[in-house]
């Protein structure tokens, strides 16, 4: 597909901000509604982003300026907000969402740094790249060394990326854990594509909020222990956030 061919190509229009280079993108309502209330507190100016929010929180010293953007539920609209944030200047993205688990490896409130993503969206198809796309590997290392510290238990590996989650079969999942992929979300294969694409970082952290590898569904992110560690996670991400923006 030639570029040239290409009828809209998303621009920083008039009026709007020039972001930082780095910050997060919160993908589900919850941690976006909590990225907000943050964002706040540390006197962050409020913009527009389609039918999602975007908050850029000033540089405290020891840490420099990042945004908060989200939410961003389904490949689409994930991809067209990060389609208008790279357009606005952003770099390096902290991608925070939730994933099932297909591994019995992987439990509720355990942490998935997704690597590369077996596609089964409409999005990525149409971002054409000369290999498969994966994470920031440095980016994604010192993640997982800090989010350790912080006392989670943190893995790294595959992630199915499905536009039908009330279409995830047990002969899908039961394939797809044998191949070692170790879980199921809707936004990661498009996202890691259209970043390879735009040539901008991409690392994404996942809690896991159920378990399919049993051939039973098992949520858990209406407790509290999932809520605490999603809020843990949020805060946590908002400093290395500041950190990487130094």
């Amino acid at each position: 597909m030639n570029d040239a061919d290409i009828l809209i190509n998303p621009r920083r229009q008039k009026g709007e901000p020039d972001l930082p280079a780095a910050g997060m993108l919160l993908i589900n309502p919850a941690e976006a509604k909590a990225g907000q209330h943050l964002a706040a507190s540390k006197d962050g100016q409020q913009h527009f982003l389609y039918n999602s929010r975007l908050a850029v929180i000033p540089p405290v010293e020891p840490g420099g300026s990042f945004f908060i953007a989200g939410p961003a539920v389904g490949a689409p609209m994930a991809v067209l907000t990060l389609e208008k944030l790279v357009a606005l200047g952003v770099r390096r993205a902290i991608v925070f969402g939730w994933c099932g688990s297909l591994s019995d490896t992987l439990r509720i409130g355990d942490v998935l740094l997704p690597t590369w993503a077996v596609s089964a969206e409409g999005t990525s198809v149409h971002y054409p790249v000369n290999s498969r796309p994966e994470s920031h590997a440095p980016t994604r290392v010192l993640l997982a060394a800090g989010l350790t510290a912080q006392g989670l238990r943190v893995q790294s590996g595959p992630v199915w990326t499905t536009d039908a989650p009330y279409r995830e079969s047990i002969s899908q999942i039961n394939t797809l854990g044998e191949q070692g992929v170790l879980g199921v979300d809707m936004e990661y294969a498009a996202l890691v594509t259209a970043a390879a694409f735009r040539k901008v970082e991409l690392t994404a952290v996942f809690l896991v909020s159920d378990e399919l590898w049993s051939g039973t569904w098992k949520p858990g992110f209406r407790t509290k222990c999932f809520k605490k560690k999603s809020s843990e996670i949020l805060h946590f991400l908002a400093d290395f956030c500041s950190e990487l923006s130094r």
